[in-house]
């Protein structure tokens, strides 16, 4: 139990269904839809789909999504809800008009929307109240408005300047970033979510709809055709899983990083991390070196599911006891080599369980803050860039190529064990979420703590050379990983989000919500 005369967050306990994700909206949305009879898979597009309009600029219906979700006697099921590059990109002509990588800003780093044709299929396959109840929510607050959150103000205003042409239009209506409390409004998405409702994917990716974005990426140079958009369809995988102690940890396989946090695990796996200060020097500098090593192996072998060629050899244990065997207690190792490609920071978590406990565990983006700058006219439909995740290197398994999905940063994650789901989470925060993945986990399984606290506890990240760690580690850790050769530094945002649920073996639902961002734990 926590202190409190301390500043904190109890868990949410809840009986019937829960549902936690970044902004509150959204987690009241997704439990009214459990409580009109609704399951976890329709309540989690519906907070999803609202999210887009409540983070504009985290997420939209112009990115892609990946989902886990399980029923409690059956297997856990991945959806790849990511989109394609274009069938005429081409990482030659890129090269050949001199760049190095993918410009963000640039239509070549669109890649078609993949996340709406997912919650569609969804819907369908294992939702019970279809797509007019679901995405209600959304629509009536795309009409009305919500009033800017805190913490998305403060996103706006580092990324407003990215915005251009139509985009600034529709996301800065008065010209500059909106304050905290201003109410934001997209009609025209209303209308695109009601034409959805009423008409299926085809509503998004034929007809007008279609015909708006592809003008505006025509309009840019853009080589986007009618049947990149009508030809997309989101892909079935099968999900990739690696323990912990004693948890089986359940990822996403790629194009997602998950391997990524299932290879970390591996490598901390070999140290007595449980032995260590949570908050000291000698497990933040483990920590840094395994992720520095997956992370290395991510770079070199992660991309679309067809070119990923050594996931097994990544997932083996013999990987994790190899690399483990690499790090050196008492001094840092440089940083691993760099992605040519970009990598993000921003996205949207959702993760809802009903009371039949079928558990959803989701993840959405539009990959940098407010995707490629880019909307539509008509409609403001803005962008994703994931094509900037694409590498330019001539044979790279993720070598930018038509018809190819980049590799992904975004990765849902579930807890299994005796065969039963009892997690679902995710971690937000871009290239940190592997990271994210392996120290949530050993904070409960090393560290004893409950979910919540699990997700307060301060954090640090080996990123480009840096070492990042937040301001709740005492001054002595920060001193003695500077011993070690890490270049220590304080990052100006939080690093990353979280959001859990868990089931207990009492019945009663726990959820879990990171204050680094404005949303919360809700249940019935």
């Amino acid at each position: 139990m926590r202190d409190f005369h301390l500043p904190g967050r109890s868990p949410v306990l809840a009986a019937n269904g829960l549902c936690a994700t970044s902004h509150p909206l959204a987690a009241h949305a997704a439990v009214d839809i459990m409580a009109r009879g609704g399951n976890a898979m329709d309540a989690a597009i519906a907070g999803a789909v609202l999210l887009g309009i409540c983070e504009p600029q985290m997420t939209g219906i112009g990115g892609d999504c990946f989902v886990l979700h399980a029923t409690p006697d059956g297997p856990v099921r991945a959806l790849n809800g990511s989109g394609r590059a274009p069938a005429a990109a081409s990482a030659a002509a890129m090269r050949a008009a001199g760049h190095e990588t993918v410009p963000a800003g640039s239509p070549e780093a669109v890649t078609i929307p993949g996340a709406v044709d997912a919650f569609c299929q969804l819907s369908d396959s294992h939702g019970v109240l279809g797509l007019d109840a679901i995405l209600a929510p959304a629509i009536r607050y795309a009409e009305e408005g919500v009033p800017i959150a805190p913490r998305v103000a403060f996103d706006w205003q580092g990324a407003a300047g990215f915005l251009q042409g139509a985009a600034r239009e529709h996301y800065l209506p008065e010209g500059t970033a909106p304050a905290p409390g201003t109410i934001f409004r997209a009609p025209a998405q209303a209308e695109v979510l009601r034409r959805i409702a009423r008409d299926g994917r085809d509503a998004f990716y034929d007809g007008e709809v279609a015909e708006d974005m592809l003008a505006a990426l025509k309009a840019l140079g853009g080589v986007h055709a009618p049947e990149d958009f009508t030809g997309h369809r989101s892909l079935e995988a099968t999900p990739v899983s690696g323990r912990y102690r004693d948890v089986e940890l359940v990822e996403h396989p790629p194009n997602g990083q998950g391997a990524t946090a299932i290879l970390m695990a591996g490598i901390l796996a070999h140290f007595d991390i449980a032995s260590m200060d949570p908050l000291g020097a000698q497990r933040a500098h483990i920590e840094a070196e395994a992720a520095k090593l997956a992370y290395d192996a991510r770079n070199r072998l992660l991309a679309d599911p067809d070119h990923t060629a050594r996931l097994e050899h990544m997932l083996a244990p013999e990987t994790a006891a190899r690399l483990a065997e690499l790090i050196d207690p008492r001094q840092a190792m440089p940083s691993a080599a760099p992605l040519t490609e970009s990598v993000h920071r921003d996205t949207v978590y959702i993760t809802v369980v009903d009371r039949d406990r079928m558990a959803v565990s989701l993840i959405y983006s539009i990959f940098r803050s407010f995707g490629s700058g880019i909307a539509s006219e008509k409609f403001g439909i803005l962008f994703q860039n994931r094509g900037s995740g694409f590498s330019l290197t001539p044979g790279h398994p993720n070598e930018m190529a038509g018809g190819k999905r980049p590799m992904h940063t975004i990765i849902p994650g579930m807890l299994r064990e005796g065969g039963r789901v009892t997690m679902p989470f995710g971690v937000m925060g871009g290239a940190y979420q592997p990271n994210g993945h392996a120290r949530f986990l050993s904070n409960l399984r090393d560290f004893g703590l409950d979910p919540q606290s699990a997700i307060d506890a301060p954090r640090c990240f080996a990123h480009e050379g840096d070492l990042r760690v937040e301001r709740g580690y005492p001054e002595a850790t920060r001193a003695a990983l500077a011993e070690l050769g890490h270049n220590v530094v304080t990052p100006e945002e939080p690093i990353g989000g979280a959001q859990a649920i868990l089931i207990r073996g009492d019945g009663v639902l726990e959820g879990a919500s990171d204050p680094r961002k404005d949303g919360c734990a809700l249940g019935y």
